[in-house]
């Protein structure tokens, strides 16, 4: 799982071929955007390097194809309700909500599952035109990708270029902080997807993958606290806090491997380690974080 955040987005995000309205290449409304964040008071300038390094750490789209190739069956239950995105009036609501549907998307779309998805996909694009990043978005090709499987390499490529639009985009227009919310719902959903799995099926990889994130969620602790002047940053990362503390009693130790080993992808030779992540975690502790990652998922969901 420790791949690509933003990887979900495969499932929901193309660059779409349309320029940005208006002159200068900014939205004529792109002022009425400063509603909820404070942070862009005091700017902070994380570089894309950064941000790129955060969205190549963890994947809810290949948790989800982890659990389907796992044979545990689909829940509608696992994702979060629509309804409560009517409620998401600020920017930080909106970045948060286009995360955490987005990872369902990524959930719903291994499972092709159309007549779902759609509800999620027009949720999705309103999010996302509330930001004023809906130019980024072709719905029609939106809707072909949610109704029909597609080669995941290229939705992959596809969603690292259209994320890497948003985000430059959400900096021109001082709303950097906005990217980084969107990880943060990512991420958090992508979590509590796996502990539902967990749950269900105490399957011993899926409980490796949810000791897997205690790397994760240090890198991305490191990013949000750089935004802490923002209440309602401030006030996630007090949440992830609470789970964070948890994952103390997880261990993570690295087997160094052999030499790199050569891989073609899309035409092109790669090298990648072959290096083995020992994760410890006791049945006590899995318990709790699994209690806890809930409990601060269902809080922030609901508004």
């Amino acid at each position: 799982m420790i791949r690509n955040i933003l990887i979900v987005f495969s499932s929901i995000l193309v660059l779409n071929s349309c320029s940005r309205c208006g002159s200068g290449g900014k939205d004529p409304d792109w002022a009425s955007a400063f509603d909820s964040l404070e942070t862009e008071t005091v700017q902070v300038n994380v570089s894309s390097d950064v941000i790129n390094e955060m969205v190549n750490v963890s994947s809810p789209i290949e948790t989800a194809a982890l659990i389907k190739s796992l044979k545990i069956p689909f829940k509608k239950d696992y994702l979060a309700s629509t309804k409560y995105a009517d409620s998401y009036s600020t920017n930080f609501k909106k970045a948060l909500g286009l995360g955490i549907f987005g990872a369902d998307m990524g959930y719903l779309n291994m499972y092709e599952k159309p007549s779902i998805v759609l509800d999620y996909l027009a949720t999705v694009n309103t999010l996302a035109n509330g930001l004023q990043v809906g130019q980024f978005f072709d719905f029609n090709t939106l809707k072909r990708i949610a109704t029909n499987k597609e080669n995941l390499d290229s939705l992959m490529l596809i969603s690292q270029q259209s994320f890497n639009k948003i985000d430059n985009y959400l900096k021109h227009t001082n709303r950097g902080s906005l990217s980084v919310v969107i990880i943060a719902g990512v991420w958090i959903e992508g979590l509590y997807l796996s502990t539902r799995v967990a749950q269900d099926s105490n399957h011993p990889r899926i409980r490796e993958t949810v000791g897997e994130q205690k790397v994760v969620m240090g890198s991305l602790m490191a990013l949000l606290e750089l935004y802490k002047a923002d209440a309602n940053i401030a006030k996630m990362i007090s949440d992830f806090e609470e789970i964070r503390a948890l994952y103390k009693d997880v261990k993570i130790t690295v087997e160094l491997g052999g030499d790199p080993i050569p891989i073609e992808k899309n035409g092109v030779i790669t090298f990648v380690q072959n290096d083995k992540q020992i994760v410890e975690m006791s049945d006590e502790t899995l318990k709790a974080i699994i209690a806890k990652v809930q409990e601060v998922r269902n809080r922030i969901v609901e508004g």
